[in-house]
C-alpha cells in the first residue's frame, strides 16, 4: 500500500481525524492534483472544477480534525478516490 493509498484510507476511515499527519494530508492533495500557496501557516489549496478552496493549517504535525473532515467531503462529493481519477 503506497502512501497515497494509506493516507487516503485513514481520511476516509473517519476514525482518526485527530491522528493524521499534516504532511499526509497535503501530500494527498497534491496527489490529487491540487495546487498550493503558503501565506504564512495557511496552505491553500484549490484545483479546477472543485468549487471549494480548503485551508489547511498544522498543529504541530498534525493536521486538523476539522479540516481533515472538509478534505474528506471534497473526496467524496467529487469522487477524487474513484479509479477512473
Amino acid at each position: 500500500m503506497s502512501r497515497h493509498e494509506k493516507a487516503l484510507s485513514q481520511v476516509l476511515r473517519g476514525t482518526s481525524d485527530n491522528n493524521i499527519l499534516f504532511e499526509d494530508l497535503v501530500s494527498l492533495l497534491s496527489f490529487f492534483g491540487f495546487e498550493q500557496r503558503i501565506k504564512g501557516s495557511h496552505h491553500i489549496f484549490w484545483k479546477e472544477g472543485i468549487a471549494e478552496i480548503l485551508n489547511l493549517q498544522p498543529i504541530g504535525s498534525k493536521a486538523k480534525a476539522y479540516q481533515v473532515k472538509q478534505v474528506r467531503n471534497v473526496i467524496l462529493s467529487y469522487k477524487l478516490g474513484v479509479a477512473n481519477e
